[in-house]
């Protein structure tokens, strides 16, 4: 029987882990920590637990119109993301996800920079 990264890793308490320290070192560095200044964190983490679950197989659908909608504003440069990018490859090692899930995981969330990346 296959089973997806998500159910591999535990599930939506794991992902939420992952997230969790994911943000923690986010929130440390100078080049990506602005974009989170006055941003409802607990709020932000259950959403990104959600979409990171999608991206590994489990439940929950994000389109990449919304994902395009959300990031929009933001101004987020091709440096953020690939700090962001290393940062959750970094967590989810943390966290003992297998080599292919995390990069399974990466390709996701990397085929939609253009989504995400609205400066230069």
């Amino acid at each position: 029987m296959s089973t997806t990264p998500f159910e591999r890793n535990g599930g939506f308490a794991s992902v939420r882990k992952i997230v969790s320290t994911f943000y923690e070192y986010i929130l440390e560095d100078e080049t990506v920590s602005p974009y989170f200044d006055d941003v409802d964190m607990k709020r932000l983490i259950d959403h990104q637990s959600k979409f990171i679950s999608s991206m590994m197989g489990g439940p929950g659908s994000f389109t990449d119109e919304h994902l395009e909608r959300v990031h929009a504003r933001l101004g987020i440069t091709r440096e953020a993301f690939r700090i962001a990018s290393g940062v959750l490859r970094e967590a989810m090692e943390e966290h003992g996800v297998e080599d292919a899930d995390v990069q399974a995981v990466l390709h996701e969330v990397i085929v939609r920079e253009h989504l995400i990346v609205t400066a230069v």
